[in-house]
């Protein structure tokens, strides 16, 4: 029996944000829950550290660069191949969203649909933003309530926790979960737009935090001067030191964006549990990349492959199936998602999808707790020169192995080595070091040959021609 898929992705999400897996700052019992009955992948990449790229992998189960989804802000989807949805739709699911998809860009217009997504209800809000006057289902959904979201957004900590975006999302996943699927398996992607700047989130969950208790952002005095060295890569924010920018406030109101999350995780849970719909219903709770936070006086996301921006959260819970509380080391992709959909449901995996499934890990705990010798992460002028001022149109690429991570920043010929063993919150930038010449250039040539068999190289040659 193919199982029903609730797919709940929330935007900028770093790996560090869950109670359960070793931060005992926040308070998130029910993403809590998944952790005690799914598997958490406590090493899972993404595959870009900005959004459209990074969904554009992780939908496709493809890196960006084979799906021309390298921009944030691209004009149209390439369509260069079929999302996961697409390929569920027509084997008989029943799909539907709520919130982002962001395969194109939607600075001040309606994000245009892919030809071919697979979601018959399909309720868009790119975030809580009130630049479009129609088309955006969330500001349609409050003019409906009698309120203008123009309105709310200038005193957004005021916004009544029902009425804030990530409920909104999670109203149209129950509706959704509790509906008719006339017999079908069903897959509902939220894609809530927190914990993503601006931090914002309602009052009442800001006051749950006194940021003079948290422990701030990882930082030395030495990140000013690394980050100087990398100024001409691009990056949304300049480093500077955390109490120039009230770093731990920032810290508590992206936790308590999250907790609101994690409310709203528990409501969505409720709804299985209330429809009798938990036992066959595979629960994946992701993000598409994370968030600095002050880490080396950065704030937001650009061309960096920090583990605060490139490492994220994965869990997959499907209790009567999977393992219950396990917390597997093994380094995964995001793009490892979409095979490992399309293998729970029996659809045959593509040929050229790029990613390899996690069936094994999920449920044979006998399993070697191993995926991959290596995760790959890829930043190709994904923020878009013409439109941001000191925006220069970077590329870069990260390998990270058991031990080592290793950046490139092509045609600067600056990168970055970090010991993840030893230096795990990444001070200490080993590039120059001849100590570690023969380990930086076998990252090198692992890196090379891994762009290389990444490439799409098209159709299948016919036999003979």
């Amino acid at each position: 029996m193919q199982p029903n898929i609730l797919w709940i992705c929330t935007d900028q999400q770093r790996y560090d944000t869950i109670g359960a897996l070793n931060n005992s700052q926040i308070r998130t019992p029910n993403i809590d829950r998944l952790v005690a009955n799914g598997v958490s992948f406590e090493r899972a990449y993404c595959q870009s550290p900005i959004c459209t790229p990074s969904r554009a992998s992780f939908l496709t189960g493809m890196y960006p660069s084979s799906v021309h989804g390298c921009g944030n802000g691209n004009e149209y989807w390439a369509e260069a191949a079929p999302l996961v949805t697409a390929l569920l739709a027509d084997a008989g699911y029943d799909c539907g969203l709520a919130g982002k998809l962001h395969l194109a860009g939607a600075e001040g217009r309606i994000e245009p649909r892919p030809q071919h997504d697979g979601y018959r209800v399909f309720h868009w809000s790119h975030g809580p933003h009130a630049r479009w006057e129609t088309g955006h289902d969330y500001a349609d959904w409050l003019r409906q309530q009698g309120h203008d979201l123009a309105e709310m957004l200038e005193h957004p900590q005021d916004t009544p926790p029902e009425l804030h975006q990530t409920a909104w999302c999670s109203d149209r996943a129950i509706d959704f979960i509790e509906a008719d699927h006339g017999g079908k398996p069903w897959l509902m992607s939220v894609n809530i737009f927190d914990p993503h700047s601006p931090f914002d989130p309602p009052q009442p969950y800001m006051d749950r935090f006194d940021p003079d208790k948290l422990s701030g952002p990882k930082f030395r005095e030495s990140d000013l001067a690394a980050q100087a060295k990398l100024s001409a890569i691009d990056f949304q924010t300049v480093a500077r030191r955390p109490e120039d920018f009230d770093a731990k406030r920032i810290q508590a109101a992206y936790y308590a964006m999250i907790e609101q999350i994690d409310d709203n995780v528990g409501r969505m849970l409720d709804a299985l549990d209330r429809s009798a719909q938990m036992a066959n219903t595979v629960v994946i709770f992701t993000s598409d990349h994370g968030e600095m936070l002050g880490d080396h006086g950065l704030l937001l996301k650009g061309c960096r492959f920090y583990e605060g921006l490139a490492r994220v959260p994965l869990i997959i819970s499907w209790p009567d199936q999977f393992l219950r509380g396990a917390r597997r080391q093994a380094l995964v992709e995001l793009i490892d998602i979409a095979p490992t959909l399309l293998d729970l449901a029996g659809v045959p995996i593509p040929k050229r999808m790029q990613g390899k499934s996690l069936a094994a890990l999920l449920r044979d705990a006998r399993a070697a707790d191993h995926h991959r010798d290596a995760a790959r992460c890829e930043y190709y002028r994904a923020l878009n020169p013409a439109v941001r001022p000191g925006i220069n149109g970077a590329f870069a690429t990260m390998i990270r192995a058991e031990r080592y991570k290793l950046v490139v920043y092509h045609g600067h010929g600056i990168g970055e080595l970090f010991d993840l063993e030893r230096d795990p919150d990444e001070f200490d930038n080993l590039w120059d070091d001849p100590e570690l010449t023969e380990t930086k250039l076998d990252l090198m040539q692992r890196s090379f040959d891994a762009l290389a068999l990444a490439t799409d190289t098209g159709p299948e040659q016919v036999t003979g021609h």
